[in-house]
């Protein structure tokens, strides 16, 4: 869990200097079977209304987070305390604190009045070509096609048994090490909660581009950078009440956000933000 210790040492470090606000709610999408991207995360609101958002289809995480949600008490209590559950093995735990993480990064953020820049598109500026081969870890669907169109090589890389083969002008396979052949890599940032990402980034250290990406990479990046990762790519809320609005329908809620894309060379770093704050 070496990303985790990093980065929760960074949200101690937060604390010290904002003590960020008590958590008002937790809101969750409605239990499905998982199809709609919209539904597969969840939010935690603090007081101020910054949000952070966690992947919840680990597992049965989701089902027990509605099944657990009164029990869970966590409404009114220390987001700092919940975030340090982002180190616990337990999938539940890891998911509630790493939301809880993320919300104080959002804190953080608005108090700093920074914001990252808009996304370039939705392949992490990767911009694949004929000469590339590009990694993917986790399978995007619409993202394959048009990595392939553009007539770059594509191997896919996953965890579901179900998944694994040929497909039409790519592969997915269940072999991590085949990463070590790409030159350019898009990963979902799924593998921030199944604690995986030291483990790829070691399959993808020829790489020359590592892009992440997803709605629950809202996390602060120094650690990411400081590994080799070269763009997050996430989802900005930038209307709070819309986007609660919708989460629990399941429905879509991209007209209430936007996607967002760091850089090393267009972020100040956390000593200059808390500097800012």
């Amino acid at each position: 869990m070496g990303f985790a210790n990093d980065y929760l040492a960074q949200i101690e470090r937060i604390a010290q200097h904002l003590t960020p606000p008590p958590i008002r709610a937790l809101h969750l999408p409605p239990l499905t079977d998982g199809s709609r991207k919209w539904g597969e995360f969840c939010a935690l609101e603090l007081e101020d209304g910054s949000l952070g958002l966690s992947y919840v289809m680990l597992d049965d995480t989701l089902a027990r987070l509605i099944e657990r949600r009164t029990a869970l008490g966590i409404e009114g209590s220390d987001a700092v305390a919940l975030a340090r559950a982002y180190g616990d093995a337990a999938p539940l735990k890891r998911t509630l604190g790493f939301a809880a993480a993320n919300a104080i990064t959002r804190h953080l953020f608005d108090r700093a009045g920074f914001a990252p820049g808009d996304s370039e598109d939705s392949i992490g500026g990767l911009a694949p070509g004929p000469d590339d081969h590009v990694g993917m870890i986790g399978y995007f669907a619409p993202i394959a096609g048009r990595i392939v169109a553009s007539g770059a090589r594509l191997t896919v890389a996953e965890l579901r048994t179900d998944l694994a083969g040929a497909q039409e002008g790519f592969e997915i396979t269940l072999d991590p090490s085949r990463l070590a052949a790409c030159n350019k890599i898009l990963s979902t940032s799924t593998i921030l909660l199944n604690d995986t990402l030291d483990t790829m980034l070691g399959h993808c250290a020829a790489a020359e581009r590592f892009a992440m990406i997803g709605p629950s990479a809202g996390c602060l990046p120094d650690a990411l950078f400081a590994r080799g990762v070269t763009s997050l790519g996430g989802t900005w809320i930038t209307d709070r009440a819309g986007f609660l609005a919708t989460l629990p329908s399941g429905e879509s809620w991209s007209r209430f956000s936007r996607k967002c894309a760091l850089t090393p060379a267009a972020y100040p770093g956390l000593d200059a933000l808390l500097a800012r704050a």
